[in-house]
C-alpha cells in the first residue's frame, strides 16, 4: 500500500514540478499579465527604451516562451486552450495582430489574432505526433510590417495511459530437457506499449503467468520463463501451454495489459532403460534353410525416442552361438536373428540363445538409476527337411593314361541321403558336359569307366559333371563337378619341328653348316624331350654330309667336301632317324632336301636351278625378267590392234534395219467361232531387249551353255494360248545360245468351240491332192463360194 501511494504522489507532483522549472525566468523578467493562459508559457514585459538607446544599444526579444503542454486524446465541446502569446509592444488598443505558422498551424492549432490565444482543435494522439513546432509573430494591424522577429516554440502532446501492452512475435515456442532442475531457463518474451517510456508509468510493465502453474514461473520485470518444478517428466507429459500477461502502470490498478502464449515441449533424454516386451521367445527354422536368412525378431521397448532409444543386440550366451547372428535395425528397432551356418536337423535339433539389448547413447547423469540394458532368451527349434544327397567330396580329381582300355574303371563318386530315413542314390552323368559320351557311370555304386579312347594330345582336360538323384524323391538332386586329367604315354614318334629345306653353295668349304634342324613330339614327358639323331645304316658312311648333335636338343648338317656341282647333281636327299627317350623310345625317319645353289662371292644364294647355270655371264636375273615382261607387253598390244580391226569392219550390233526377226501380218482373222472371247495380244511377241534399247551382239558367242527344256506334253485344245506363249517367249528370253529369233507364230491354234474346225494344214496328214473339199457346201450360205472354187479345182484337174 505504500507502494501504490507513492506512485500515486508522483503521477500528481511531475507536472507541477515542470512547471515550477519553467516558471522563475518568467517571474524574474516581467509580471504575470492577467490575460495569460494557465497552461502557455508567459511572455516577458520588454522596457520601452527611448529611439537613442535603440541606436546605441541591442535590441531584446520583446516576448520569450516556454514549452507548451496539451493532453492527448481530450475531446470537449469547445477547442482546448493550448496557450497565449503576447508582447509588451500591445498597448491594448488592438493595433497589433498575431500570426502563428508551422506544423499543425490553422489545421490542429488556431491563434486568436487580437488575444493571442493558442486552441487545439483537433484531437490529438501522441503515438502519432509527439510534439509540433510552430512560429508566432507579431506584426502591425493596418501594415502588416513585423514589429518583433519571428519567435519559434513548441507544443509538446502530453502522454495518458491510452494504449495497452502488445506481444508482437507472438505466440511462442520453447523447449527444456525433460528432468531438468528447479528454475532452469526456458525463454524469454518481450511486450511493447505505445506509451511515453519517459512520463508517468504509463509503459511501465509488469509480467506475470495466468495459466501455466504450478510448472513454470516469470521474472515480472525482465519476463524471463523458468522451470518451477524439478524433474518434469517427459513420458508422463510432453507439452505445456503458457499463458503470459504484460500489464503497464507498473502493475497497478487502473492499467492496461495483454496476453500471450507459450508452448513449452519438453526433449527427450535417456533417462528409460530398454524393456524386452517378453523374457523367452520360440523360434521354429527348417534344416534346409539359405544361410543369411532371417529366422526372427526381437525387441526391447525403450520409453525415449530418437537416438535414446536405439538399443544394440548381441547373443551372448547359448549353445548356438557360432550358427546364429543378431543384427540391430535402426528403423525398427529390433534385433534380427540371421543364420551364419548351415543347420542338421540330424545333428542338433534345437539351440537356446541368450540376447541382450542395450541402448546406445547413455546419459552419465541417470547411470545411477541401474543398466541401461536387459537380456532375453531365445529357444530356436530345428525342423527336419528332405535334404538332396551329400557327396563325400566337394570335387574330384581323377586321373587315366591315355592308353587304358575302354571300359577300364577310371575312378568313383559316393554320395549318402543326409535324412534319417535314407534313400537310395542314383548316379548319372550331365551329358552337357560330356557331349561325346567318353565317359559312363554306374548308376548304383557310382564308378566312372572309359567309353571311348583317349587322346593327351587332342585334350589333357575333361571335366564333367555327376548327378546324384535320390530314388523315393526325384525332386532332390545334387552335382559335383569332377575332373579327370589324361596323363601321357609315348606313343608319338618324334619328327622335324617344320618342313626344312637346306640350301648348299657350289663355293662351300668343307665342314659348313649346311641347314640346323630340330625336332619335336606331341607326347609330354615328365623331364623333358632328349632326342637322338642318326642315319640310316646303309648312308653312316655318306661321302657328301654328315650330323653333329648340339647341346641344345638340335642337329646340324655338315658338307663334307666342296666343289659342288648343280649340273652334275642339283638336289640331294638325306634321311634322318630321330629316337626319343620314352619308354619304350619311338623313332622316325625323316627326310631332308639339300638343294645345290649358285652363291656370291660372301656365301649369298643367287639362283638354284639348272637353266639359270646356262645364261649368260653378264645377264642378271632382273635384266631377264625386264626382257619377258616388254616381250608379253608387245604381244598384248598386237592382239588388242587386230581385234579393233576386226570389230572396226564387222558392226557389232543389229540394227533395226537388220533384225532377221519374222513378222508377223495379219490380214484377216476369223476368229475361233463364237466362243473365241480371248484376244490375242501381239505386243507379248515384241523382243523386250529391244523395246528397252538392248541390241544383242551376233558376234560373240555366249559363255552359258542353255540347258534344253524338258519336253511338254502335247497341247491340249483347251489350253490357255496367253499362257503358252509367255511360257515359250520366257525361254528364249533367258536363252543365250539361240539366235536372235525370238518370235513364236502358232498356226495350229483357232480357237474354242469351232465348228469348222482347224483350217491349218500344218496337222494334215495327207497332201492338197487328197484333200476332198466336198464337205464345204454343207458348211451354209458363207462357204458356199469357197466349196465351189475347190469343187471346180478337183474337177479340172482329174480332167
Amino acid at each position: 500500500m505504500p507502494e501504490r501511494l507513492a506512485e500515486m504522489l508522483l503521477d500528481l507532483w511531475t507536472p507541477l514540478i515542470i512547471l515550477w522549472i519553467t516558471l522563475p525566468p518568467c517571474i524574474y523578467m516581467a509580471p504575470m499579465n492577467q490575460s495569460q493562459g494557465l497552461m502557455g508559457g508567459s511572455p516577458l514585459e520588454l522596457n520601452r527604451l527611448t529611439e537613442e538607446q535603440r541606436i546605441l544599444n541591442r535590441s531584446k526579444r520583446g516576448w520569450v516562451w516556454n514549452q507548451m503542454f496539451v493532453l492527448e486524446e481530450f475531446s470537449g465541446p469547445e477547442p482546448i486552450l493550448v496557450g497565449r502569446l503576447h508582447t509588451d509592444l500591445d498597448p491594448g488598443s488592438k493595433k497589433i495582430k498575431y500570426i502563428l505558422s508551422g506544423d499543425g498551424a490553422g489545421t490542429i492549432f488556431q491563434i486568436n489574432d487580437i488575444t493571442g490565444d493558442i486552441h487545439a482543435i483537433k484531437r490529438l494522439d501522441r503515438e502519432e505526433k509527439a510534439e509540433y513546432t510552430l512560429t508566432a509573430q507579431a506584426v502591425d494591424w493596418e501594415t502588416n510590417k513585423p514589429l518583433e522577429p519571428p519567435s519559434e516554440f513548441i507544443i509538446k502532446v502530453q502522454d495518458i495511459n491510452d494504449n495497452a501492452p502488445e506481444f508482437l512475435n507472438g505466440p511462442y515456442h520453447a523447449t527444456v530437457p525433460e528432468m531438468s532442475i528447479l528454475g532452469t531457463s526456458v525463454t524469454n518474451v518481450t511486450a511493447t506499449d505505445a506509451d511515453d517510456p519517459v512520463y508517468g508509468n504509463s509503459a511501465k510493465l509488469v509480467y506475470s503467468i495466468l495459466e501455466g502453474q504450478p510448472y513454470f514461473s516469470i521474472e515480472p520485470e525482465t519476463a524471463i520463463i523458468k522451470t518451477a518444478l524439478p524433474n518434469m517428466d517427459r513420458e508422463a507429459k510432453e507439452e505445456y501451454l503458457v499463458v503470459i500477461q504484460a500489464k503497464d502502470m507498473g502493475g497497478h490498478s487502473g492499467g492496461l495489459s495483454g496476453t500471450t502464449t507459450l508452448t513449452v515441449t519438453l526433449t527427450d533424454v535417456n533417462d528409460n532403460p530398454p524393456k524386452f516386451a517378453q523374457s523367452l521367445y520360440h523360434f521354429s527354422v527348417p534344416e534346409d534353410v539359405v544361410l543369411g536368412t532371417a529366422i526372427g525378431r526381437v525387441k526391447a521397448n525403450d520409453q525415449d525416442i530418437g537416438e535414446n532409444a536405439q538399443s544394440s543386440y548381441d547373443i551372448i550366451d547359448g549353445d548356438g552361438t557360432a550358427l546364429f547372428e543378431i543384427t540391430s535395425d535402426a528403423q525398427a528397432q529390433d534385433g534380427i536373428i540371421r543364420l551364419r551356418k548351415p543347420l542338421d536337423f540330424e545333428t542338433k535339433k534345437s539351440y537356446t540363445l541368450k540376447v541382450e539389448a542395450a541402448n546406445v547413447h547413455i546419459d552419465p547423469r541417470f547411470s545411477g538409476r541401474g543398466p541401461f540394458k536387459d537380456t532375453a532368451t531365445v529357444k530356436i527349434v530345428v525342423e527336419d527337411a528332405d535334404e538332396p544327397p551329400v557327396f563325400s567330396s566337394p570335387t574330384y580329381l581323377l586321373e587315366v593314361h591315355e592308353n587304358a582300355a575302354l571300359n577300364s574303371v577310371i575312378g568313383q563318386v559316393t554320395a549318402r541321403d543326409p535324412d534319417i530315413t535314407a534313400s537310395p542314390i542314383r548316379f548319372s552323368i550331365d551329358r552337357h558336359t560330356d557331349l561325346e559320351r567318353q565317359f559312363n557311370i554306374n548308376a548304383d555304386d557310382g564308378k566312372i569307366t572309359l567309353a571311348t579312347p583317349l587322346d593327351r594330345e587332342l585334350s589333357v582336360w575333361h571335366n564333367i559333371t555327376i548327378i546324384a538323384t535320390e530314388i523315393r524323391n526325384h525332386s532332390q538332386i545334387s552335382r559335383v563337378p569332377v575332373a579327370i586329367k589324361v596323363l601321357d604315354v609315348n606313343d608319338n614318334a618324334p619328327e622335324f619341328a617344320s618342313e626344312y629345306e637346306a640350301f648348299l653353295c657350289e663355293n662351300g668349304k668343307p665342314g659348313q653348316v649346311i641347314q640346323t634342324v630340330s625336332a619335336m613330339d606331341k607326347d609330354d614327358p615328365k623331364n623333358g624331350h632328349y632326342f637322338l639323331y642318326s642315319l640310316l645304316p646303309e648312308m653312316v658312311n655318306n661321302p657328301n654330309f654328315t650330323i653333329k648333335k648340339n647341346e641344345d636338343n638340335s642337329l646340324s648338317i655338315l658338307a663334307k667336301h666342296n666343289g659342288f656341282n648343280r649340273q652334275k647333281q642339283e638336289v640331294y636327299l638325306l634321311p634322318i632317324i630321330i629316337s626319343d627317350s620314352g619308354n619304350p623310345p619311338l623313332s622316325s625317319t625323316s627326310t631332308l632336301t639339300i638343294r645345290v645353289c649358285g652363291c656370291s662371292s660372301d656365301g649369298v644364294v643367287q639362283s638354284c636351278n639348272v637353266e639359270a647355270y646356262v645364261l649368260p655371264i653378264g645377264l642378271s636375273m632382273g635384266a631377264l625378267i625386264a626382257i619377258l615382261a616388254c616381250i608379253i607387253l608387245l604381244l598384248v598390244i598386237v592382239v588388242l590392234f587386230v581385234t579393233l580391226r576386226r570389230h572396226k569392219n564387222e558392226p557389232l550390233i543389229i540394227k533395226d534395219d537388220e533384225d532377221v526377226r519374222e513378222n508377223i501380218i495379219r490380214y484377216d482373222d476369223e476368229g475361233g467361232g463364237e466362243e473365241d472371247t480371248e484376244a490375242f495380244d501381239i505386243a507379248t511377241l515384241q523382243n523386250p531387249d529391244g523395246i528397252n534399247g538392248f541390241l544383242p551382239r551376233k558376234d560373240i558367242k555366249p559363255d552359258l551353255q542353255f540347258m534344253p527344256r524338258q519336253g511338254l506334253a502335247p497341247v491340249p485344245n483347251g489350253v490357255d494360248v496367253d499362257e503358252f506363249i509367255n511360257v515359250r517367249l520366257h525361254e528364249a528370253d533367258n536363252d543365250p545360245t539361240a539366235p536372235p529369233y525370238d518370235s513364236i507364230q502358232i498356226y495350229g491354234y483357232e480357237g474354242r468351240g469351232s465348228v469348222a474346225g482347224s483350217l491349218s494344214s500344218l496337222e494334215s496328214t495327207t497332201s492338197d491332192s487328197d484333200q476332198n473339199f466336198d464337205y464345204l457346201s454343207d458348211w451354209g450360205p458363207r462357204f458356199k463360194r469357197l466349196g465351189e472354187l475347190y469343187s471346180v479345182g478337183e474337177s479340172d484337174k482329174e480332167t
